[in-house]
């Protein structure tokens, strides 16, 4: 059956319409996050503060989230030793079932496990006036703040992606572990003392 001419037309007027897409706020504090593992384990996000992370959502069907996981996967295994955590969570419809045969396919370094799109989506702040172009990635540093993070249709994702993800991994990893509370000094005088 052949669309009607007006329906593209139609959703176009639609889009132009719509107040444009606010940016997502950055830097901001992440929220918790949940993954589902395969074999009913969960992981959460907050698990991972004190290291630098690299988050993907995606599709385990789609080219391009496949691309990205086989340089996250390398990213993992160079850096991996000096702190940083790769996380990816599948949120297709059936990615409960699509998870297995992805790990088997693809051996990642890391945790992949599912999550509901939805979630995924508010977790990047993702306007609902926007399609989502997959994958979807966020940066987070030690202190669980989201840095930077970027869509399927931006330039980042574009021939070197390799070299992208390595310029914001190394910016996260530059950023150092927080500060520690170093104990107060005292301030209370020596006594001396009164034997003779």
């Amino acid at each position: 059956m052949k669309t009607p001419r007006w329906i593209p037309a139609a959703a176009a007027l639609v889009c132009a319409l719509l107040p444009s897409a606010p940016a997502a706020d950055l830097p901001r504090q992440a929220p918790d996050y949940t993954i589902n593992l395969a074999g009913g384990k969960t992981l959460t996000l907050g698990q991972y503060k004190g290291h630098p992370v690299v988050l993907a959502f995606i599709l385990t069907g789609c080219s391009h989230c496949q691309r990205a996981i086989g340089f996250l996967i390398k990213d993992q295994n160079e850096y991996g030793p000096r702190g940083l955590q790769v996380l990816a969570s599948a949120i297709e419809g059936n990615a409960a079932a699509a998870v297995p045969q992805f790990l088997k396919n693809f051996q990642p370094a890391f945790p992949v496990g599912y999550s509901e799109g939805q979630s995924a989506l508010d977790f990047m702040q993702h306007s609902v006036a926007k399609i989502p172009m997959m994958p979807l990635m966020a940066f987070l540093d030690r202190q669980g703040n989201i840095r930077a993070q970027y869509e399927g249709d931006d330039p980042f994702f574009g021939d070197q992606l390799d070299e992208n993800l390595r310029r914001q991994i190394e910016a996260l990893l530059a950023m150092g572990a927080p500060a520690r509370k170093s104990a107060p000094k005292s301030t209370a005088v020596p006594r001396k003392s009164t034997a003779q």
